[in-house]
């Protein structure tokens, strides 16, 4: 880079080089050009200076953390580096506990009571589940459970195992498999 902003083309190269080596100095780069631009827009927003600022480090901190997750083919860098603000500012928002700024999430609603058919049905398919589980090779349950109950993806289980990815992606497809035979219309 000539200059010691980099330029909107600089910008995802500069994610992706903190992605794949944690570069500090790509980051710092980032940081120098984003962090005044989104304290700026987090002013705009109704925040405070001192709120805008902490926003402002979180968001770029995000950056650094999930920086893997960049897809420059889905956004541009500045487009998924504001979304982040943005979503650091709801998080904010709801952490204060201001109902006037923020619309109430239909997921917070409590549900009716549930009725006692479906109670029933559910045990039955937990039942049934666990029981197909059980059926399992050991290795196919195990990396079952990793990546649906653990919510772990399939390259950090085959580094926890010590095996590789095609592995993991085998003995998925083969208990996938096992699992749908045994439990055929558990939905």
């Amino acid at each position: 880079m000539t200059s010691d902003l980099p330029t909107t083309d600089d910008h995802a190269a500069l994610i992706q080089a903190i992605a794949q080596r944690r570069d500090r100095v790509a980051f710092a780069a980032l940081f120098r050009f984003f962090a005044p631009r989104v304290k700026a827009w987090m002013l705009r927003g109704g925040a405070s200076p001192v709120a805008a600022e902490e926003l402002a480090q979180e968001t770029l901190l995000t950056v650094w953390q999930k920086a893997a997750l960049f897809d420059p083919a889905r956004a541009g860098a500045s487009t998924w580096i504001f979304t982040i603000a943005r979503n650091q500012r709801i998080d904010s928002l709801r952490r204060e506990r201001h109902p006037a700024t923020l619309l109430p999430d239909p997921a917070d609603e409590p549900e009716g009571p549930v009725q006692a058919d479906r109670v029933m049905s559910i045990a039955e398919q937990e039942s049934r589940i666990r029981m197909a589980m059980a059926e399992l090779p050991a290795e196919q349950a195990d990396v079952i459970r990793r990546a649906f109950f653990e919510d772990k993806v399939h390259a950090e289980i085959g580094k926890e195992l010590g095996i590789p990815l095609g592995t993991v992606k085998s003995r998925l497809r083969l208990a996938m498999n096992r699992l749908r035979a045994a439990l055929g219309d558990v939905t």
